[in-house]
């Protein structure tokens, strides 16, 4: 079996913001009451991005913390910045998953702002950027992407199975790596 240490391989969370980045394949937002969903169509996933005017909690984990344990998409808190730009904030996450495909890492105390902007009716940009002084010497913009609008796009099922990935790595190991 090749060795890494990404959880894609076994099929872990991507965990957040590198479910953002990773493949981007199609995601919705949902408005319900104080609070905006984000669906991910990989691996069926979504965030809950609170708009309800609560800040984002510090001390994620300590023992007497304001909230619990880390988390693989963080604490997320949402507010619109005009009409056309709703900017999310997100904090609290677990360290053993990576920030992005190339395995940069983030914090537990990170701060990811993502800031998505609509441009036109059918365009919608996306700017992601990590704020993380024990990681980074200034802050990161791991993207800037415009997405356009499908009106007839309907969710895929893209599900990372544990016995295909498995299946996988032993079908298409590396030339001269021994199982």
């Amino acid at each position: 079996m090749s060795k890494t240490n990404d959880p894609l391989a076994t099929c872990d969370p991507l965990g957040f913001p590198r479910a953002s980045l990773y493949e981007t394949r199609g995601f919705q937002f949902e408005q319900v009451p104080k609070r905006m969903l984000e669906l991910y169509q990989y691996q069926r996933i979504w965030r809950e991005i609170w708009t309800d005017g609560r800040k984002l909690p510090t001390n994620v984990g300590a023992a007497k913390g304001e909230t619990s344990d880390p988390r693989y998409y963080g604490y997320s808190v949402g507010e619109w910045a005009d009409d056309y730009t709703f900017v999310v904030n997100t904090t609290g996450f677990n360290e053993a998953i990576w920030a992005d495909e190339q395995a940069h890492p983030r914090s537990q105390d990170a701060r990811v702002e993502e800031r998505y902007h609509r441009l036109d009716h059918d365009s919608l940009e996306l700017t992601v950027t990590i704020y993380d002084p024990k990681s980074y010497t200034k802050p990161y913009e791991v993207m800037k992407q415009v997405y356009t609008w499908s009106p007839r796009q309907e969710f895929e099922e893209q599900l990372c199975i544990p016995s295909e990935a498995i299946e996988y790595r032993e079908t298409f190991r590396p030339a001269g790596q021994d199982k």
